[in-house]
């Protein structure tokens, strides 16, 4: 594997363990502490608020650091701030302790998307697919969070579903330093150098590019519902929803004996997430063929129907229409950070990436007293219903998206001017 593919690699990586350390306390609460500390999964989800804030509010400050700094820097702190977070986190012993743990992770946590996208736009071509790939990857932690606590839940407790990880990306910190260290160097050295002015853009250009960051930063308000309500409540809706399939499945794989049921329900969440993942490749195929506007309206349909259809739905009906909605759900991730990566510039990329998930993860962390409420007053087919208006927002805003992307056209400066005959030719 080369250098370059390698880095590639461990970008993937961390995007993995940025959306696993976020998750690991969905499945936590879902099927241990409300039992094991006797609070309610409503109340628990009031303590991972804060870190849901975190995780947006300091995305703008981590953009800002990575261009002043050093992207690859950035990276470093990352892997080894969020490793060292969530071993203090297993230690918690109260609601309150856990809550600070949190906080904390998602302070260390804000630093992939703005860093680690601006990363990825920035250097290798085909944007679409790299994002996907990369995307994937997120997804994969997401899905890998329910699997791997919902194993340790039944067989070591939920502690190590902190701790292990932790290790692990403290370790892949050391990697990522080790081969970017000289990168670092260099950044740094250039961040310190005089910014170079740039030529006035034409005004048809702004005016498309005002357009469309609106619906960028609207459909990222709204997505992010989804997102939050799909990735952190599907556990417990498969608890409520598969229980007579859970039970089953874990009977036969025990050989007619009992128990095992959370590691099932985790074990179908992850295949879940896993699979519905695999949308994000297929999206990334066709956002570099056809454009962002036609494949967003198909993945707002698709997440309209399926949230349609899964009230009242329990078991095998309940598992198809989870699959219909994550890959809806899943499939619109990279195409907001496609038109950001093709139309922000490149010394302010990380900062524009860091103002996009201010917005998301501000929305996410605000969704989840949203989550509470309706699930403590009406259960979750009225949260269906509501994600399934939330989609068709979503398709309507789009309608407004231009077919293709503004790209920028610089005004030239008078032929007789210094430098104007340079920018007519060009």
């Amino acid at each position: 594997m080369s250098r370059d593919q390698l880095h590639f690699a461990y970008l993937n990586i961390g995007h993995f363990l940025d959306h696993l350390f976020v998750l690991v306390f969905a499945t936590v609460a879902a099927l241990a502490l409300h039992r094991e500390w006797g609070v309610g999964y409503a109340d628990l989800l009031a303590y991972a608020t804060p870190g849901f804030f975190a995780f947006g509010l300091f995305s703008l400050p981590a953009g800002w650091l990575a261009d002043k700094w050093s992207r690859d820097g950035m990276m470093c702190v990352f892997f080894v701030g969020i490793g060292a977070a969530s071993i203090l986190t297993s230690f918690a012993s109260t609601p309150f302790e856990i809550g600070c743990g949190l906080f904390v992770i998602g302070m260390f946590a804000a630093i992939y998307h703005p860093v680690g996208l601006a990363i990825v736009t920035a250097r290798w071509k085909n944007t679409g697919m790299r994002l996907a790939t990369n995307g994937v990857f997120g997804n994969l932690g997401v899905a890998s969070a329910a699997l791997i606590t919902g194993y340790l839940i039944d067989n070591g407790g939920w502690r190590l579903a902190f701790v292990l990880p932790g290790v692990f990306s403290i370790g892949m910190g050391g990697l990522y330093f080790l081969l970017r260290r000289d990168s670092i160097r260099g950044e740094a050295e250039a961040a310190k150098a005089p910014p170079v002015k740039a030529a006035p853009l034409a005004p048809d250009y702004v005016a498309a590019l005002k357009r469309v960051s609106i619906i960028v930063f609207l459909t990222t308000a709204i997505s992010s519902i989804v997102f939050q309500s799909t990735t952190f409540a599907l556990p417990k809706i498969f608890d409520e929803r598969l229980q007579g399939l859970a039970t089953d499945l874990a009977t036969w794989a025990d050989g007619g004996g009992s128990g095992g049921e959370a590691t099932v329900i985790g074990m179908l969440a992850f295949v879940v997430f896993a699979v519905a993942s695999m949308a994000q490749l297929i999206v990334g195929s066709m956002l570099d063929r056809v454009g962002p506007k036609r494949v967003f309206l198909t993945v707002a349909a698709i997440q309209l129907v399926f949230f349609s259809l899964m009230p009242g739905l329990f078991d095998a009906l309940a598992l198809a229409a989870a699959f219909g909605f994550m890959l809806g759900a899943f499939g619109q991730i990279p195409i907001n950070d496609f038109m950001i990566g093709k139309m922000a510039s490149g010394p302010f990329r990380a900062r524009i990436y860091g103002v996009r998930y201010v917005v998301s993860f501000t929305v996410l962390a605000a969704s989840l007293p949203l989550i509470a409420f309706i699930y403590a007053n009406w259960g979750f087919d009225t949260l269906f219903y509501l994600l399934a208006f939330t989609a068709f927002l979503i398709m309507v805003v789009v309608l407004a998206l231009p077919t293709r992307l503004p790209t920028p056209t610089p005004v030239a400066a008078p032929a007789g001017t210094p430098g104007g005959a340079a920018a007519a030719a060009e």
